[in-house]
């Protein structure tokens, strides 16, 4: 088994000059994540398969000047708010605050130049007690129309032989929003094969949804995933029902829709999701205390530009598990709520537990 480590190594410049780094996260047997300080993406993910054979089961780029050039949210830290908030628009304590909009009339991921457009500090990388690296962002008040300067910090760390834990904290001096995510592609059969995630079987621990308008905004209350295309309580491949003549598919394409997790903002991370690929024998397990995960299968993934080793990624070549609160939760106080004061501190943790069968 080889030591554990962090090791940091150049990444290339920004147009302006700017270094960025990446920081390999290693564990036992191979395993490993590298983490790049621009957007503090997570830019390879390297598990074993059940021979041991190590694929990057992430999708992104082998170099900068693609994650520049743009944005495709590959692994990236999504903020100040994650998903979508309607007519890019919010009140707060009376006060009307008017964001970017950057998904026709919507806020999207944070505005037109979100917390995955900007280059993170790094604040401590170390390989003990175990590899891991924290990030830090200052957002200052009004960056893209959301109040306060918001200082936050995401920190990655593996923390089992084969185990990634994201955390997300977040302070601020004034009232504001705080809902921060990671926003992983996975294909578990491993990024390098050009093979897409339709046959992945996916569990997701949910029994009610949000169905959206044709703005991906949410319609309303939660939705019963019993007897759906929707329901994933049960193991089934992401590809077996994608295709039913179902309005919300159709919306979307494929599923990009938030599931409501049970018991909504959770003290520790539970079980929400698991992702099997027969071939490799791969498994992957999210734990999150978040309220709520959107699932997407790569709808709008166009081949438009290159990714690892050149290959072009098309519809449905990855899936995202992306944990936070519900989507366009400012505008509705009857969903959990993402309003974070002074002298409180946001804190979001996943864990991304990978296994072979």
């Amino acid at each position: 088994m080889a030591a554990s480590s962090c090791i940091r190594e150049a990444f290339g410049r920004l147009p302006d000059g700017r270094a960025v780094e990446r920081l390999r996260l290693r564990g036992g047997d191979g395993f490993e994540v590298g983490v790049i300080t621009w957007g503090a993406a997570v830019q390879a993910l390297h598990a074993p398969d059940r021979d041991g054979r190590l694929a990057d089961i992430v999708l992104g780029h082998d170099g900068l000047d693609p994650y520049v050039a743009r944005r495709s949210f590959f692994g990236a830290t999504v903020g100040r708010y994650a998903n979508r908030i309607a007519g890019a628009a919010f009140t707060l304590d009376g006060v009307a605050h008017a964001l970017a909009a950057n998904n026709g009339p919507n806020a999207l991921h944070g505005g037109r130049e979100g917390f995955d457009r900007r280059l993170w500090t790094v604040e401590a990388a170390g390989g003990d007690p175990v590899p891991s690296v924290a990030l830090s962002l200052v957002s200052p008040d009004g960056e893209e129309g959301y109040p306060g300067t918001l200082h936050a910090r995401v920190t990655y760390a593996l923390t089992g032989p084969t185990e990634l834990s994201i955390t997300f904290e977040a302070v601020t001096d004034r009232p504001t929003l705080a809902n921060l995510t990671h926003h992983g592609f996975f294909n578990l059969a491993g990024a390098e094969q050009g093979s897409d995630i339709l046959g992945h079987v996916l569990t997701l621990h949910a029994d009610d949804y949000l169905p959206v308008d044709a703005g991906a905004i949410p319609l309303g209350r939660p939705a019963p995933v019993a007897g759906t295309p929707f329901d994933f309580r049960t193991a089934q491949p992401i590809g077996a029902r994608i295709r039913e003549a179902h309005a919300q598919l159709e919306r979307g394409r494929g599923y990009d829709h938030n599931y409501c997790l049970a018991g909504g903002c959770a003290a520790r991370p539970r079980l929400a999701a698991r992702v099997e690929h027969a071939a490799s024998g791969r498994v992957m397990e999210l734990f999150t205390d978040q309220p709520g995960l959107q699932f997407y299968s790569g709808n709008f993934l166009d081949g438009g530009t290159p990714g690892k080793l050149g290959r072009l990624y098309r519809q449905s070549d990855g899936f995202c598990l992306e944990p936070q609160c519900w989507p366009d939760a400012p505008n509705r106080p009857d969903f959990p709520g993402a309003r974070l004061d002074p002298g409180q501190t946001y804190r979001h943790v996943s864990i991304y537990r990978f296994s072979a069968a």
